[in-house]
């Protein structure tokens, strides 16, 4: 970068002023469920016959203070942590990290990058979001993307801001989400409202389960459970999976920074 000379920086400078008129006049997201400072921490529990209910690990997702900016854009910075706990660090030790920097007005990345540790598995991915050219650039080459694809970070954060107001038991909703140069998409079906009681006590949830196609026809469901506080917060409380093996439930442990009163909470008699 050090190389280039005054054309190639003012050919640059004009590109970040042009893709920042184009993106104030897209789409504009009115996100009121969350802010910077926000911390989610997670205990996951793994379930078989053989091992019977045993901790896995802990995960994370906090939204960064701060203001980055990315393509001239102000951005969102949100970090995803995965770690492997106990017997588990013997046999398949897992140290993943997920960064995605999310634009602020229209809740689509800019860019998104993830070190993967499973096992003897590495990956290393970092992926730019032209959405002006409909491209998503890795360091693997680029992917055509459909307008303001997400990636699989920014997908549950753009779906915390959907109204549910007047959701009802069969209403689905559609998330475009781009993951290792291929681009889905998630059909979330919601179920209904449910009372679920966790070791942080009793929450008023909205239950969902998650299903992904690839290009035109939905596959099978996944066979995946979650709950999110039925409040302004939308935060997740529980999640379960099935596995080929077993079961995972991840469970909110802890939280703070949270932008709303988390209502949904039901004290104790």
């Amino acid at each position: 970068m050090s190389k280039y000379i005054s054309i190639y920086i003012i050919l640059t400078m004009t590109m970040l002023v042009t893709v920042d008129v184009m993106a104030s006049s897209g789409r504009q997201v009115d996100n009121t469920a969350f802010d910077r400072g926000e911390l989610l921490v997670f205990r996951a529990m793994y379930n078989s016959r053989l091992t019977g209910n045993v901790v896995a690990g802990d995960a994370t997702l906090e939204v960064q203070h701060g203001n980055a900016l990315v393509g001239g854009r102000p951005t969102m910075h949100i970090v995803g942590t995965v770690q492997s706990r106990g017997l588990f660090n013997l046999f398949f030790k897992v140290e993943n990290r997920y960064d995605s920097y999310i634009d602020e007005r229209s809740m689509s990345p800019r860019r998104f990058s993830r070190q993967i540790r499973e096992g003897r598995y590495r990956r290393i991915e970092d992926v730019t979001f032209d959405h002006n050219q409909g491209l998503a650039i890795s360091n693997r080459g680029a992917t055509p993307i459909p307008p303001y694809v997400q990636d699989i970070i920014s997908a549950f954060y753009y779906a915390r801001t959907f109204d549910l107001t007047d959701v009802k038991p069969g209403d689905t909703f559609e998330v475009d989400f781009h993951l290792s140069d291929s681009v889905y998409v998630s059909r979330i079906l919601f179920e209904g409202r449910e009372l679920i009681t966790t070791r942080l006590g009793t929450f008023k949830t909205l239950k969902f389960k998650p299903q992904v196609q690839e290009g035109a026809v939905f596959g099978q469901p996944y066979p995946m459970t979650l709950w999110i506080s039925d409040d302004k917060n939308k935060v997740p409380i529980l999640v379960e999976s099935g596995l080929v093996v077993g079961s995972v439930r991840l469970e909110l442990t802890e939280f703070r920074g949270l932008r709303n009163p988390i209502t949904s909470f039901v004290p104790p008699n």
